[in-house]
């Protein structure tokens, strides 16, 4: 990201670049800011964007090889094309002589680094990924936010913050907009503040769930799940999330038998400390045994759909029903 900042600082443009990566909101960021140097606003003549896995790439090289009128740059943007996974060989090909007046940019969730494409780009241009960021980012960067805004926020009241949105940036930013809607007439931002107004999100719900059923509280633990149905939440996400989670208490119960602990754990495992410690917290209603079972479990339901033919609402609600009857130290 540095470099690719460093580019649109001093204007020395590469012929091609690639944004690729977990972070939309950075790579949203970026790509503004990437178009806004080289695109003079409203020119339509020096602009092609591309969208979609069925674009023609001989009408895009056609495009990429005209010169640019009356600017200094022609700029091909191509976005969720596909070409990184397959089909990329012939703008690859390109690459290697494509024309100096003209910048294409690709912009793209799906990336193989093997991919012909890839290596072609990082040859040619630069290839820029951008990841989830650490905790003590997100902090700084949460707290810089509020400060432009001319409110402050306390420690606690940034923690809820964190664990009900998670560390997507997207997600952060528009709840953050709608805390300081909510907090108009304030200088700070409250616990209540944040508690009043801020989404859980689906990761945090899941989370209760699975302590509603570990505490046996089984209405409840089936009235999440349907809440989550009901928010359009598939049953394939919601189980992919539960089995995310028993995996990461087993995980974590194993690192805390080998002595590691904390930050420690957080960074083995790439999650943040606070998320560790919700973690830690709710393995004291799960014994090692019962989490293998769990994920077993997990496995079973995921079959029983797609071998046996179950609805995948019902198997999942099964799953659920269990681990909150049955004895979870057993």
């Amino acid at each position: 990201m540095q470099q690719l900042g460093q580019d649109i600082e001093n204007r020395t443009f590469k012929r091609c670049y690639l944004l690729y990566g977990d972070e939309d909101y950075l790579r949203k960021q970026y790509k503004d800011k990437l178009l806004k140097a080289l695109v003079t606003e409203g020119d339509t003549m020096n602009f092609n964007r591309y969208e979609g896995k069925d674009i023609n790439i001989g009408e895009v090289i056609d495009q990429a090889e005209t010169m640019p009128f009356f600017a200094d740059k022609r700029v091909i943007y191509i976005e969720d094309s596909g070409l990184l996974k397959s089909g990329g060989e012939q703008l690859a090909d390109y690459l290697s002589q494509s024309a100096p007046d003209t910048v294409i940019i690709l912009n793209e969730s799906n990336v193989d680094k093997r991919s012909k494409l890839f290596k072609a780009v990082t040859n040619a241009g630069r290839a820029v990924e951008f990841v989830k960021q650490p905790e003590e980012t997100l902090r700084k960067w949460i707290l810089g936010k509020i400060k432009k805004e001319g409110k402050s926020i306390d420690i606690r009241a940034l923690d809820i913050l964190l664990e009900r949105t998670g560390t997507d940036m997207t997600t952060i930013s528009t709840e953050l907009e709608k805390l300081f809607s909510y907090t108009m007439n304030k200088d700070s931002i409250s616990t209540a503040d944040v508690e009043d107004i801020v989404t859980v999100s689906t990761s945090s719900k899941v989370f209760d769930m699975i302590s509603a059923m570990a505490e046996k509280k089984q209405s409840a633990a089936l009235e999440m799940y349907h809440d989550l149905l009901a928010h359009k939440e598939t049953p394939f996400g919601i189980l992919a999330l539960i089995t995310r989670q028993f995996n990461m208490m087993l995980q974590i119960s194993e690192l805390l038998e080998g002595g590691s602990y904390g930050k420690r754990i957080a960074d083995t495992l790439s999650i943040p400390s606070f998320a560790e410690q919700k973690y830690e917290r709710q393995l004291k209603n799960f014994s090692k045994k019962t989490l293998r079972k769990a994920l077993d479990a997990c496995a079973a339901a995921d079959e029983n759909v797609k071998i046996k033919g179950m609805l995948p609402e019902l198997s999942v609600e099964l799953l659920i029903i269990e681990y909150s009857t049955v004895n979870i130290h057993s």
